[in-house]
């Protein structure tokens, strides 16, 4: 690992290890589970100050690159998936394949029920109405990643109830087997904790940050096909939306 400082550029020191370190990480010197150097070393490794190490440290912190334990030591993090359907109308399974992830759904539940007030109001139908409830728990390269609740107007498409989502897309099969397609959306983001329940899927301690994505999916005509509330684990879902300044 080259661990000299540009002592003459512009760039702050803490940034400079910062960079260094991030860029040995993501070279394999140091793994997911492993142990960074302590404090005093880093300083020797890179003759700086303590205060710089700790800028630098704080900073790969905040990324979710490294992780600290009281009284253990600094250890590399998983890396986080980074998901980019907060901005664009495709589904989770779409984004992560496209990525290269292998991703696997197992069914929690899968029944027709009456829909509850708060979800027939998102769907814009009648309290009661039969709606299509799904629960899964979806793993991103054998990990559980996300706990989604989905619900869809029952009588827009039937065939759902008798589909097998282990290894496909939800959005597909609505487009190709009902002949309906999603033009627009609304996705809201909250932060949430981890309940017993989701702990137990999520396999992540209760009271662990999640990431609540709520979302309505509409048809060309305005209709709502979908409600949906996702919960992603903080600790390895990372959000990217582009932004576009608006000319007056």
């Amino acid at each position: 690992m080259v661990t000299s400082i540009n002592r003459k550029s512009p760039i702050p020191y803490y940034i400079q290890v910062q960079n260094k370190l991030t860029e040995s990480i993501n070279q394999g010197q140091w793994r997911p589970g492993d142990k960074l150097p302590g404090e005093h070393q880093l300083c020797e490794m890179f003759n700086v100050s303590r205060t710089v190490i700790r800028q630098a440290l704080d900073q790969l912190e905040q990324e979710k690159i490294i992780y600290r334990e009281k009284g253990r030591g600094t250890f590399v993090a998983q890396p986080t998936i980074k998901k980019r359907f907060v901005q664009n109308l495709i589904g989770f399974y779409e984004d992560m394949v496209e990525q290269g992830y292998t991703v696997f759904s197992k069914m929690l539940r899968l029944e027709v029920i009456p829909a509850k007030s708060t979800v027939a109001g998102k769907l814009e139908i009648e309290p009661n109405t039969k709606v299509i409830y799904m629960e899964r728990l979806r793993f991103v390269d054998d990990e559980p990643i996300t706990l989604t609740r989905t619900y869809l107007p029952y009588d827009l498409c039937p065939q759902v109830i008798d589909a097998d989502f282990s290894y496909s897309s939800l959005y597909a099969f609505i487009e190709n087997e009902c002949a309906l397609s999603i033009a627009r959306g609304i996705r809201i983001i909250e932060a949430v904790s981890t309940t017993e329940y989701e702990s137990k899927n999520l396999q992540i301690p209760v009271g662990s940050p999640l990431i609540l994505i709520k979302s309505i999916s509409y048809q060309v005509d305005g209709t709502p096909l979908e409600y949906y509330e996702a919960l992603h684990r903080g600790d390895r879902s990372q959000f990217e939306v582009e932004l576009v300044r608006m000319k007056s």
